[in-house]
């Protein structure tokens, strides 16, 4: 392939690999679920430095269209990435129709979802999270530790802390499975109605274990995200703490133009 020139100026040859395997995706040639060549095959594909195809890599991760998975290789995405609407996704009638936000949004995107509990118990109330929850630093919160799964790809962990007065009496939050709606849909049944809830997001880096265990190449971006459940009394009654690889999820904010 010769230099490509635009505009007076020769394409790096990185981007150029880029484009012919992200064009290889887009026009069939690589179907969803096919390995992207590896680096030893593009370095001799294409005649080039290892340098040059991991920088190649990190343009063709950065179009969305491939997802690379600790171990095995870069793959094509069998589907679009999960969309989160922030306006709707955590709609009452959602809960009420017996579907948990992340379910809910899988569906939306035609993708098979599965959640995985890896723990539920009493914990000590790590500092940050004691000052969302309004309670004192190691005080006794229930912990929801959950492993998110689309199309058989772990995207997802979630930890919940819960106040421990506002649990003690929802024998449905110490199951493994909460019932329809989830955890969000038992706190209403409970008198604890939602007003609003408000999330931060911050993209960086993964951690080595982060990376691990979502099956990311070291460093890959993530997505951070803290979510504070607040009632109509005012009170947060659950502090989210979400870690998400950043390559499966879509941010959709609505924003009112009102005074």
């Amino acid at each position: 392939m010769g230099a490509a020139v635009g505009e007076g100026r020769a394409v790096p040859r990185y981007l150029q690999i880029a484009e012919d395997i992200v064009q290889q995706v887009r026009t069939g040639v690589l179907q969803p679920g096919d390995q992207v060549p590896s680096e030893a095959e593009m370095v001799d594909r294409y005649g080039v430095s290892g340098g040059t195809v991991r920088k190649a890599m990190l343009e063709i991760r950065a179009s969305g269209l491939v997802e690379t998975r600790h171990g095995k290789g870069s793959f094509v995405k069998a589907r679009p990435p999960v969309r989160h609407r922030s306006s709707d996704r955590f709609r009452r009638s959602l809960r009420q129709g017996g579907k948990a936000a992340y379910l809910a949004e899988s569906e939306q995107s035609g993708a098979t979802a599965k959640v995985s509990v890896i723990h539920i118990g009493p914990v000590d109330a790590p500092e940050a999270i004691a000052q969302r929850l309004g309670v004192d630093v190691g005080a006794k919160v229930l912990a929801r530790r959950r492993l998110y799964f689309r199309n058989g790809t772990p995207v997802e962990t979630a930890t919940s802390y819960l106040p421990w007065d506002v649990v003690r009496d929802i024998p449905e939050l110490f199951a493994e499975n909460s019932g329809d709606g989830g955890i969000y849909a038992r706190l209403e049944e409970h008198g604890h109605v939602f007003h609003e809830f408000v999330e931060t997001l911050q993209a960086r880096p993964a951690a080595k274990a982060e990376a691990s265990e979502l099956a990311l190449s070291p460093g890959a971006t993530v997505v951070h995200l803290l979510r504070d459940a607040v009632t109509t009394s005012g009170r947060v009654v659950e502090v989210c703490d979400t870690l998400m690889a950043a390559d499966q999820f879509v941010f959709e904010f609505r924003i009112p133009a009102t005074d």
